[in-house]
């Protein structure tokens, strides 16, 4: 094996590398190397003899693990590297629940909903239970999902989640928890999961003996990306996958630890060695991104933080500029400065794509994309509609899914109201005949929903009739069934891996996956162009989807995967390309983790904004808002920009006179300002002598109005 990537690391990087047995933690400053860390040691151990398939690696983006995979495969010279466990904590939960499930009573062919399905299916339950029909506001749909997610993930009680994170819904204790619970029955009731269930049945079979114990001595090493970011179920699963073995590997920052909102604690890195005894810490601080002013203001606004692993980032990219801290008059004003900046450093030789404006909310760059536009400056905002949540990519998923899961209710829901003439009641009522009622019809020799839709199709309404047929036609095709009358006949096998549970008539894998989505294609095309304006962009997302469905042998992975790991954008909200494919990034401060730019911009450095005042209302809340301006600052590589607005206008313009002033942000205290260079956006001209300059003067100056 070729060592010679071991001599590029440096003295910190190689010591977590070459660690031997027991628990380690890899404190990972920003800019530090922390992939380049991971990848080696994932190198080190197969090149020590490990095999690739006892290796665990998890991370958090699907995108992440490919990269580490393909930097190891550059260092190892062997095949057996894509055998390696890797991939988000989601997707590792759903292959071992398709392996073990039965163990905890979960049957591998359950589908995976996302958070717009969740959300749906908490609607009904909201509307079926009537607690939206009171006087009362009642929480909507997504605010459901995102307390049943919190309560779940953080495992506190309701009733604490909600006084901390939702306190205006306070009052609706009781019928949060009848929702949820008729939530959890009806999805198992429809054999679904949604993104939660996958870690709480990872967890649980953990528990669940001999079962536990085989899942966990399948691996000999665990390595986590990004331990700061883990809630504490999944802190749970790592401790549990660990009782035989001690070789655990975790890497984080405690510094970048910014989604409590998600359920992230910071508390799992820092009491790690707590959690694991005889756990060795590595800490990386050799930054390779960073000037070295850059990283000295980083390090100031930590310093101040209440609890922290002990770090200094350090550089040796010297630099005789200043991070910039400018002073504007008002909103208007700094998007003329940034958009005068940004102008600057392009004709100076930074690419727009090099150049980078981050912000706390997404709606603080609204003026500035305003600014932008009128000055031509192309940008690219991240943080818009992802491919599945689209509600044409929705339409087509949901039609697989019924071949895949027949009793997912959901799924039926959603596609008989694209018929023409067909609501929710009539729906309902085409769902109750087709499924005949709840997990009864898993029995034996009882008819289940596409038998029952194959052989005695129930009545649709007059107008939809033809599209209905249209449905049961291409549903048959799918599984192989060949329609003949009210009696379906089964067509010849092609694979085993492929089948609906639903059509025991259809022999496993009779049509291939591509050939599936391209019949349903057929049917939805039509049902897509008469829906929805402008169709075209959304049809091309559909062929998309016929390419993607190719690089898969399997319906129910290819459901699994795209629901987890979804594409970023749909063409839809692409808009019209530009010819100049240079442009300028904006950015959520969280979505920008991960990156990096050679400028980047922070707009809005006034308190209340950087920390946000919907933060402030604890301790905890305003230590992450405080690593939140930490990660901003650390993207940048040579300059970085700081934006401080004086005055907000509430009326928007300037003529308005209704405004306030703001403060400083209170991390960028007198300490943290040795480190900035502090500019007005608007340099003072030179007084006018015509004009009055004291109250002397202006005396003087109207006496002379009156007697002239």
């Amino acid at each position: 094996m070729a060592v010679s990537w071991i001599e590029e690391l440096n003295p910190a990087q190689r010591e977590a590398v070459e660690h031997g047995e027991g628990p380690l933690l890899v404190v990972a400053g920003a800019g530090t190397g922390k992939t380049k860390t991971l990848a080696c040691r994932v190198a080190h151990l197969i090149g020590k003899g490990v095999r690739a398939d006892r290796i665990l690696l998890l991370t958090f983006t699907r995108r992440a693990a490919g990269e580490m995979i393909s930097r190891v495969r550059h260092m190892v010279e062997t095949t057996e590297v894509a055998g390696v466990w890797s991939g988000t904590f989601h997707s590792v939960a759903n292959r071992l629940l398709r392996i073990y499930g039965r163990a905890i009573d979960l049957s591998p062919e359950f589908t995976v909903m996302d958070q717009a399905d969740a959300a749906d299916m908490m609607n009904l339950i909201r509307n079926d239970l009537g607690c939206a029909k009171g006087k009362k506001r009642f929480a909507r749909k997504q605010t459901l999902v995102k307390i049943y997610s919190h309560t779940v993930n953080a495992q506190k009680p309701l009733s604490e989640v909600v006084e901390r994170y939702f306190p205006w819904c306070a009052e609706d204790l009781e019928a949060f928890a009848a929702i949820f619970q008729e939530y959890t029955q009806r999805k198992r009731r429809h054999r679904v999961l949604d993104y939660d269930d996958l870690l709480l049945y990872w967890r649980m079979l953990c528990a669940t003996l001999p079962t536990g114990k085989t899942v966990a001595d399948r691996f000999d090493h665990v390595l986590v990306d990004e331990y700061q970011d883990t809630n504490a179920i999944q802190s749970e699963i790592v401790r549990a996958m660990r009782v035989s073995s001690q070789n655990v590997m975790a890497v984080g920052d405690d510094a970048q630890s910014i989604y409590s909102f998600r359920a992230a604690t910071v508390r799992n890195i820092l009491d790690f060695p707590e959690a694991f005894p005889g756990t060795h810490v590595v800490t990386l601080e050799e930054n390779y991104r960073s000037t070295k002013p850059i990283l000295a203001a980083s390090n100031a606004v930590m310093q101040q933080a209440k609890e922290r692993y002990t770090k200094e980032l350090r550089s040796d990219r010297e630099s005789g500029e200043k991070p910039v801290l400018y002073i504007c008059q008002d909103e208007a004003e700094q998007c003329e400065v940034v958009c005068g900046t940004i102008l600057e450093h392009r004709e100076q030789g930074i690419d727009l794509m090099q150049q980078a404006v981050l912000f706390r909310a997404s709606h603080h760059s609204a003026q500035l994309e305003v600014e932008l536009t009128r000055r031509n400056i192309p940008f690219h905002k991240y943080g818009g509609l992802k491919f599945i949540e689209a509600a044409h990519i929705k339409d087509m998923l949901a039609i697989l899914r019924i071949i895949e899961n027949p009793y997912d209710e959901l799924s039926w829901f959603r596609v008989l109201q694209l018929l023409d003439g067909v609501g929710p009641r009539t729906a309902h009522k085409i769902m109750t005949a087709l499924t005949g009622g709840p997990a009864a019809d898993t029995e034996a020799g009882v008819a289940t929903p596409l038998r029952r839709l194959f052989a005695e199709p129930p009545t649709a309404p007059s107008a939809a009739r033809e599209q209905f047929a249209g449905l049961r036609s291409a549903l048959a095709d799918c599984v192989g069934v060949k329609l003949n009358g009210a009696s379906p006949e089964p067509r010849a096998s092609a694979r085993a891996d492929d089948r609906s549970p639903d059509a025991p008539d259809a022999p496993r894998g009779s049509v291939p996956l591509p050939v599936q989505v391209e019949r349903v294609r057929r049917f939805y095309e039509p049902i897509c162009e008469a829906a929805y304006e402008n169709p075209k962009p959304r049809l091309r997302d559909i062929e998309q989807l016929e390419l993607i469905a190719a690089r898969y042998r399997s319906r129910g992975r290819f459901i699994t995967d795209l629901t987890l790991d979804p594409p970023t954008s749909t063409s839809d909200l692409a808009g019209a390309p530009h010819l100049d494919e240079d442009y300028l990034i904006l950015s959520t401060i969280h979505s920008a983790k991960g990156c990096e730019w050679t400028s980047v911009h922070i707009i809005h450095a006034a308190d209340g904004m950087i920390p946000s005042d919907m933060a402030t209302t604890d301790e905890a809340g305003i230590e992450e808002e405080r690593r939140l301006l930490y990660v901003a600052m650390t993207r940048a590589k040579d300059h970085l920009l700081v934006h401080f607005p004086l005055r907000y206008y509430h009326t928007k313009h300037r003529r308005g006179d209704g405004h306030s002033f703001a403060q400083l942000s209170r991390y960028l205290d007198t300490d943290v300002m040795t480190y900035f260079q502090q500019k007005a956006a608007v340099e003072p001209s030179e007084p006018d002598p015509t004009k009055p300059a004291d109250r002397e003067q202006l005396d003087d100056w109207l006496n002379k109005l009156w007697t002239e």
